[in-house]
């Protein structure tokens, strides 16, 4: 590609999040698995970037069980396979420390891997061993920058204070934000809304906004979404998943298409300039197709890519 992620952040830009190999999936599985994504980037040459989940559960004293073949393993084969610039998740909480999470950002750039989102633990109540979120930026935004790339956090738009917290975070490095997954406009609106108004008033450039849709295709993926801790309005589960279960993945997609129409218009009136992107997740293997179908339907919406 001829822009950079840093150049696209802020130009429209669209990411595609696929699942990474379950950590006990078979090599010629993992293969086939890349494959497919690298022949739907190269068929959708509107996307921007790959950006990999780290899916990780908790033991109750915070403790993590990878469910995922390390994203960066999977992020290099299929940066070698696209040319696609890719951002590996990663929760920060889990490193054994500060010294732990230098090593880990040294080994991520020997991958060839130049962006990052950095997460938090899922309790505020545990004693995570590893750095906070604003701790893990101060670390990581000027090494990851020496080599062209940075980092970003996820925004979740029903958490109180969020505006704050994205101000606080882009001061700190963030040149950009994924959102945890949406399935409405308004809150996503107003978090945005008050996080242009508040870089306005500090004279700061706000970093990029990249808006989280996933396709829902039956109740399992649903579950899922629930799991992740998004939220689904009874509304927009009903919209998607009533009526045959063959159609509910196009309903889906014309759902995400509808909220990013109402959050684009919403932000208009506010007269935003926070700039403005979409992250596409795969949530299930089982339906790549349907998420090939949003990303196509996100690429015809978002237009070319503006030049510089």
């Amino acid at each position: 590609m001829s822009r950079t992620l840093n150049e696209a952040l802020h130009r429209r830009p669209l990411l595609f999040e696929p699942v990474p190999p379950m950590a006990r999936t078979s090599p010629a599985r993992s293969a086939e698995q890349i494959e497919a994504v690298a022949r739907l980037v190269a068929e959708v040459p509107r996307i921007d970037a790959i950006n990999l989940p780290e899916l990780v559960d908790e033991n109750h004293d915070g403790r993590p069980y990878y469910r995922t073949v390390d994203p960066r393993v999977y992020g290099r084969a299929l940066g070698e396979r696209t040319g696609r610039p890719i951002l590996v998740n990663k929760v920060v909480a889990h490193l054994d420390g500060p010294d732990a999470l230098k090593a880990w950002v040294e080994e991520t750039v020997a991958y060839g891997i130049r962006h990052a989102v950095l997460v938090g633990g899922s309790s505020r109540y545990i004693p995570y061993p590893g750095p906070t979120v604003a701790e893990a930026n101060r670390v990581c935004a000027p090494a990851f920058a020496r080599h062209g790339g940075g980092i970003g956090n996820i925004a979740i738009p029903q958490r109180q204070g969020e505006p704050y917290r994205m101000l606080s975070k882009t001061r700190g490095g963030a040149s950009f934000f994924t959102t945890q997954l949406v399935f409405g406009a308004g809150p996503i609106v107003e978090m945005v809304a008050e996080y242009g108004r508040l870089c306005l008033q500090a004279m700061l450039r706000p970093s990029a906004v990249l808006v989280s849709l996933a396709p829902i295709a039956d109740e399992m993926d649903a579950e899922f979404v629930r799991w992740l801790g998004a939220d689904i309005p009874l509304a927009a589960e009903r919209e998607i998943l009533a009526g045959e279960e063959a159609g509910a993945g196009e309903r889906s997609v014309r759902h995400a298409l509808a909220v990013w129409d109402d959050l684009r218009a919403g932000l208009e009136s506010a007269e935003c300039e926070v700039p403005l992107g979409v992250n596409v997740e795969q949530i299930s293997v089982r339906h790549l197709a349907t998420a090939r179908r949003m990303v196509e339907a996100f690429a015809d919406r978002l237009g070319p890519a503006p030049p510089p």
